[in-house]
């Protein structure tokens, strides 16, 4: 779908989002939880902000996938497991171990080696990792569940996609109306690959303990940094490689140290 622009794909993705999301909570007639939202200027305002980083996130990801940078964008998902870390510290004032240190340390010099490496600075790793951590921390905040959650951000960004979609038609320039068969599924088909993956992640983090959880989510980076160097071919130097062997080294650390930590919570709590 590289043909058509990312903001267009994120206005149908919003758009086929929000109707799937809609219908689910209709089939469980949890409805009422979307009320939630609404009952304080705090709780709208968090929701307000978290639809914004995940169109945000959004955006600069089907970018990056469209003008062959998805190499880098696979390093912000593995960066963002840290970045949650950095922002648990600096916000909630969550009080961070040694070993936690150490691996945020070592990432900061794997992006360091980038930018003095490569001569350029990777905005697109750091612009995923920054909204998608932020994503996550505003999610914590919320009162609403995962599901009632996502579809009150996908709604409060309706109007705008919506009216974007309309005006891209109006002049012409759609995608729908505008493309071939095969095309106009693909644009239909992006609100499904976008909302069931993400409901299933709902269901499945409340029955999986929380290491298994971190650890399963490094699969969707490695996936995608599997697909662009093997699939689309897309260059990786030997300062790439250098630097994201010190990332996935302070990752491995990490996971290890939560590991480690959490059986150690788990012995205490039976004890």
């Amino acid at each position: 779908m590289h043909s058509v622009p990312a903001i267009e794909l994120i206005a149908h993705r919003i758009t086929w989002s929000l109707l799937l999301l809609v219908i689910v909570l209709a089939v469980q007639k949890k409805f009422g939880e979307l009320r939630t939202a609404f009952l304080t200027k705090r709780s709208f305002a968090l929701n307000l902000l978290a639809s914004v980083l995940l169109a945000a996130n959004w955006t600069i990801y089907v970018w990056a996938v469209n003008t062959n940078h998805i190499l880098e964008a696979s390093l912000g998902y593995f960066l963002t497991p840290l970045g949650n870390v950095a922002l648990g510290y600096l916000l909630l004032h969550e009080h961070l171990r040694r070993v936690q240190w150490l691996a945020i340390a070592i990432a900061a010099s794997g992006v360091l080696s980038l930018l003095f490496g490569l001569g350029t600075f990777p905005w697109i790793a750091l612009s995923l990792a920054a909204t998608w951590s932020g994503y996550a921390f505003l999610k914590k905040q919320s009162l609403l569940g995962p599901m009632a959650g996502l579809t009150m951000e996908t709604l409060l960004l309706f109007p705008f996609a919506a009216a974007f979609l309309l005006w891209r038609n109006h002049t012409g320039e759609g995608a729908l109306g505008h493309v071939d068969f095969r095309l106009h599924l693909l644009v239909l088909s992006v609100g499904v690959v976008t909302a069931v993956p993400l409901i299933l992640f709902a269901y499945g983090a409340r029955r999986i303990q929380l290491v298994t959880l971190g650890l399963l989510q490094y699969l969707t980076p490695t996936i995608q940094f599997l697909i662009g160097w093997l699939v689309y071919r897309e260059k990786f130097s030997a300062v790439q490689f250098r630097s994201y062997a010190l990332i996935w080294v302070a990752l491995i650390i990490y996971t290890a140290d939560a590991f480690w930590s959490h059986r150690h919570r788990l012995r205490a709590a039976s004890a």
